[in-house]
């Protein structure tokens, strides 16, 4: 069934009520910084409402995926993952399982037939109404996935755990309509966040102890609040005392503008680090993807960010495989590969999403076997690439700001530390260190992915 969406002004915690306050609840999320981001806001209502939030599976009352729909093979996981928790219904029969975010929204038809063992269906909308919902009881599951142009939980206080970046939501849902992209059908149309409510929750973010943020949105740089602009929020954040470091994620290429890129370049806090999506190095493709920029544009707009940020480090999404592509198309994906040089990039072989335009109207002509083939050649491209970059980092002394120890402890078994560079590169080093500071890490060697090094300084 459909309930009807609380208004932000109905928000109420409900701890004092009659109902489950205090069963013990485990969140699991999948997919973006989105959805690690909308967990948090997840954690906040029901915290607020008497729930507690457990880090184990094993302890908890109530267990939610936050689901990803982007591609298959993430609901696939999903699907198996929450057969799997099913299990521990054997000890726990009183124990609820939830869906919650992208892939519920998306397939909230055939959830329960899929997964009918499953309690509650719940889409990125429809937060507010958990606790309400947790509080009833029925022998089907409970829906709730209708989107709302007007939600953007402004008045949530996401519940974060100690860390040292913390992800700020400024606009919620896409506008854009990529041919490929399910985004638009299960987060809903663009809505941005007042500024002020932003710089609040930012200041808010800088008393807890974090030093960095990274500010979100399908469509980032889309960002409009009455008469701020994107350009406009990156300095308002970046005045924030206690705020070292900005971060920001992902943009759009054609809504990058001259004003962002003179924030980005003027503003200490701004780091000089960006995911910039090209998705294809072919004009043909591009157009079939209803991208809104050519090849040419967006190299003019890479030329212009790195004119003006000469130590940026640009990383991308490139999709193979898509309706249509060519050995030819593909070749001009790999020619840009080499031109533009990316950091690093997340590559994916094209997967059909139904409810897209792809899906309706584009052929998935491209074999399996020729977009395997196609993934693992730019992946190995990539790779080379990233590598011979971080290699120029040798005999490079870099500011890092330190996450915590390794997972991964040095041959000797001693422990090591690890934290990220404003490039938003990971450096590993064997000296001890603060939690949440800043040292200065001289680099020895490199791979493609991580800089190992020594602490010299507190600073660099």
């Amino acid at each position: 069934m459909n309930l009807p969406l609380l208004e932000a002004t109905e928000y109420q915690p409900v701890a004092t009520r009659p109902g489950p306050a205090g069963r013990r609840v485990y969140i699991e999320t999948y997919g973006c910084q989105m959805n690690v981001a909308d967990s948090e806001l997840v954690a906040s209502i029901l915290a607020d409402s008497g729930f507690q939030i457990t880090e184990r599976a094993e302890q908890a009352d109530i267990i939610l995926l936050n689901t990803c729909a982007v591609r298959e093979h993430a609901e696939e996981r999903v699907i198996g993952r929450v057969s799997q928790l099913n299990g521990l219904r054997a000890h726990r029969p009183n124990l609820t399982l939830g869906i919650l975010g992208c892939m519920a929204q998306h397939l909230s038809k055939t959830l329960p037939d899929r997964a009918p063992f499953v309690d509650l269906v719940m889409g990125p909308d429809s937060y507010r109404r958990l606790p309400q919902l947790l509080a009833q009881s029925s022998d089907d599951a409970l829906l709730d996935v209708r989107l709302d142009r007007s939600e953007n939980y402004s008045d949530v206080h996401p519940q974060r755990t100690t860390g040292t970046n913390a992800w700020v939501t400024i606009i919620r849902g896409c506008d854009k309509f990529c041919t490929f992209c399910i985004v638009p059908f299960v987060r809903g149309r663009e809505r941005s966040v007042a500024a002020d409510d932003i710089v609040r929750q930012v200041q808010r973010i800088a008393a807890e102890g974090f030093k960095e943020v990274t500010l979100l949105g399908q469509t980032v740089n889309s960002y409009r609040a009455g008469n701020v602009d994107f350009a406009d929020l990156l300095r308002q954040v970046s005045q924030v005392e206690g705020i070292e470091r900005v971060r920001f994620t992902s943009p759009y290429p054609v809504d990058f503008t001259d004003r962002v890129i003179d924030a980005m370049a003027e503003v200490g806090p701004v780091c000089p680090s960006l995911h910039l999506p090209v998705q294809s190095g072919s004009d043909e493709q591009l157009a079939r993807m209803r991208r809104g920029y050519t090849v040419d544009q967006y190299r003019q707009l890479v030329h212009k960010l790195r004119a003006a940020l000469p130590d940026l480090a640009l990383t991308t999404d490139i999709i193979t495989g898509f309706c249509g592509e060519t050995d030819a198309d593909f070749r001009r994906t790999c020619d840009l590969m080499e031109e533009i040089r990316y950091d690093s990039a997340f590559m994916f072989k094209y997967s059909e999403r139904e409810g897209t335009y792809a899906h309706k109207k584009l052929p998935d002509d491209v074999p399996e076997s020729v977009k395997g083939e196609r993934l693992q050649h730019i992946i190995a491209l990539q790779e080379d690439i990233s590598r011979q970059i971080n290699q120029q980092q040798v005999g490079r002394t870099v500011e890092v700001l330190v996450e915590g120890p390794s997972k991964r402890p040095a041959a000797d078994g001693q422990p090591r530390y690890y934290g990220r560079t404003p490039q938003g590169k990971t450096a590993i080093f064997p000296q001890s260190a603060t939690r949440n500071t800043l040292v200065a890490v001289r680099i020895a060697r490199t791979t493609s992915h991580t800089l190992f090094g020594d602490r010299i300084d507190d600073r660099a």
